[in-house]
């Protein structure tokens, strides 16, 4: 598995956890609205994000790439999962910035294929 897809795969994975950990008090589930369910994922989570940064560096060899592919995939994960999860349909500007925010992702992970 490359690094690259490695990197965007744990960055996706824990833009979900901090979905559910940030979002999470507006479910039905009642150990979701304590403060000790964010304090207890803080650590697994920033662990994951340094992982999805050291791995992008190895193959970027500089940290852009994973900074502009992180805020992508947070706005892809937020809007998707407040989309399906909490049912708020996204308006016009938000889909539009959605789209973006795949553009940026998109942008960053084909100028491999331009080397």
């Amino acid at each position: 598995m490359s690094k690259l897809f490695l990197s965007i795969l744990i960055c996706a994975v824990a833009n979900i956890g901090v979905w559910l950990q940030q979002q999470g008090q507006f479910l039905d589930y009642k150990f979701m609205k304590s403060q000790w369910w964010v304090i207890m994922w803080s650590i697994p989570l920033g662990s994951a994000f340094w992982l999805a940064t050291r791995f992008s560096y190895e193959h970027f060899g500089q940290f852009w790439n994973i900074r502009l592919i992180g805020f992508g995939m947070g706005t892809l994960v937020f809007g998707l999962m407040t989309w399906l999860i909490l049912d708020e349909t996204p308006d016009m500007k938000n889909t539009i910035s959605l789209i973006l925010a795949l553009g940026i992702i998109t942008i960053q992970v084909s100028g491999e294929f331009f080397k």
